[in-house]
């Protein structure tokens, strides 16, 4: 059985990962008989058991795998549905890194459970703000958007997520060029429409106290620049910024 058909009714796709895991973890199907027909299930890479291969639990391997073989996270430092209290209530965050120095504190927090972005997000800052984890992920497959956690209310984008041996100040501090921003450009590696950028904007603008509206507006103004920048340019340059 392939991805595709365990995808094909849902919000879910698989743009963000590359053949080789797919194909890996399309090989690790297995199928169950059921008296409703045979049903995929796979061993999770971090609880070692068989699940049922749900599109979002397809996402979740998959990302699993981004953290794991392109990151190089541990195992020992992943969790999956860990469990965020809000009073006497308990949420489970589809998959967390803790801290290397702190194993009890949530580093990073990944949500798939909501496969439209402004749901996610929320999903996102609730579970920031319960475990004051500093940095977030949101995917469904498709689109892609990381986060820095810079106070309860404001969620910045970052270009990336830091790999085992970076920190959070190495991925804010690296210096890039012209080129770099063009390999970079969110249209295409986090697959989001320029209005789905303009609409994050708004929406830290309008959802909390802490954001510089000048900021976000500047941001804007620089997208629109840069737009008509390239459309007219016909050789690149590597300006650094």
């Amino acid at each position: 059985m392939n991805l595709a058909d365990i995808l094909k009714d849902s919000n879910y796709k698989l743009s963000q990962f590359t053949a080789a895991e797919i194909e890996q973890l399309e090989q690790s199907i297995t199928l169950k008989a059921t008296k409703s027909g045979e049903v995929p299930y796979i061993v999770c890479l971090v609880r070692q058991k068989a699940i049922k291969l749900t599109p979002e639990e397809a996402i979740r391997q998959l990302y699993l795998q981004v953290l794991i073989k392109r990151l190089h996270y541990p195992l020992s430092r992943i969790e999956v549905e860990y469990g965020v209290n809000f009073g006497r209530e308990v949420k489970r965050a589809d998959i967390v890194v803790m801290d290397k120095d702190r194993p009890n504190t949530v580093y990073m927090l990944v949500e798939l459970k909501k496969p439209k972005l402004k749901d996610g997000k929320d999903q996102l800052r609730s579970y920031c703000n319960a475990t004051n984890a500093p940095i977030a992920v949101w995917t469904n497959g498709d689109q892609i958007s990381y986060y820095q956690r810079k106070d309860p209310n404001y969620f910045e984008d970052i270009p990336g997520l830091p790999n085992v041996n970076q920190t959070l100040a190495d991925i804010l501090q690296i210096k890039f060029t012209l080129e770099d921003l063009i390999a970079n450009d969110k249209l295409i590696k986090e697959n989001k429409s320029l209005k789905t950028l303009i609409e994050e904007m708004e929406d830290e603008v309008l959802a909390n106290a802490g954001v510089d509206v000048f900021e976000e507006l500047f941001k804007l103004i620089f997208t629109k620049l840069y737009d008509e920048w390239y459309s007219g340019q016909g050789n690149r340059v590597k300006p650094v910024l």
